[in-house]
């Protein structure tokens, strides 16, 4: 089954606040960012381009939804009431220190705050930012380290990157899945697997047990490191049969 990550109660009370955004093409991608990764409440404060627009329907692709319950505020404390994490996203530091998190400190303190109340990450104009008068109603200032010699970044790569750390700070099983996997090897497999390798490479002629004591403990290292799963398990003993059935038949041969 596959699963809605907007369905997610933690990510649901993720709030994305944009303030004054001057292209509705904009509004869109950051439509789509938030529905590829779960969020879904967006909270528009005086957009300065026409909302609903068709053009951020196109930009927005499948995430009509998010568009079609977005909500429209005259101001800043209208569009964060109910929260009780506030965090302003700034491409600049200020003179004036507020307290500072990276992304991935502000997911992770965003969700722990999900679990009680709404949380809201806000993002300012384009052009211009986060005022210090916005800021001033933020708990925290959040900053997205980037190339100090090209830092500019589009509003919905901004978007995409907090609402990425979000739903990896969420303990969704199928989040984390790296990739299909059989299941990793027992440890009576990789025992095996290790006999079978010290025996293989004294058949080939490789191993002298006399002059390689510490040889076997470093092959183990390796592979634990591996975290071998049961069909890795089997490709390589499989390589290592190949390996003896070779080196047999050569030994027979020189025989005769």
């Amino acid at each position: 089954m596959i699963e809605d990550y907007t369905q997610n109660p933690l990510l649901a009370n993720i709030r994305i606040v944009l303030i004054g955004t001057s292209h509705p093409g904009n509004i869109g991608s950051v439509a789509r960012a938030m529905k590829n990764m779960g969020l879904s409440q967006l909270v528009l404060v005086k957009p300065r381009c026409d909302f609903p627009s068709q053009e951020a329907s196109t930009r927005a692709s499948s995430a009509a939804d998010i568009l079609n319950n977005a909500q429209v505020a005259e101001n800043l404390p209208e569009a964060i009431k109910g929260t009780g994490l506030v965090v302003g996203a700034s491409a600049r530091l200020r003179k004036v220190s507020w307290p500072q998190l990276d992304v991935r400190e502000t997911a992770d303190l965003a969700l722990k705050t999900a679990e009680t109340t709404e949380v809201a990450l806000v993002f300012g104009r384009e052009d211009s930012g986060l005022s210090n008068e916005e800021m001033d109603l933020c708990h925290y200032l959040a900053h997205i380290p980037t190339n100090p010699t090209y830092s500019s970044l589009n509003l919905g790569a901004a978007v995409q990157v907090f609402a990425y750390e979000c739903l990896m700070a969420t303990q969704i099983e199928s989040v984390h899945r790296k990739g299909y996997r059989h299941k990793l090897a027992t440890t009576e497999q990789l025992e095996g697997f290790y006999d079978h390798l010290y025996q293989a490479l004294q058949d080939i002629e490789f191993l002298d047990p006399a002059k390689n004591a510490r040889f076997m403990r470093r092959m183990r290292r390796l592979f634990n490191r591996s975290q071998l799963d049961v069909k890795e398990i089997d490709i390589l003993r499989g390589i290592l049969t190949a390996a003896q059935r070779k080196a047999i038949g050569s030994q027979g041969d020189e025989r005769v």
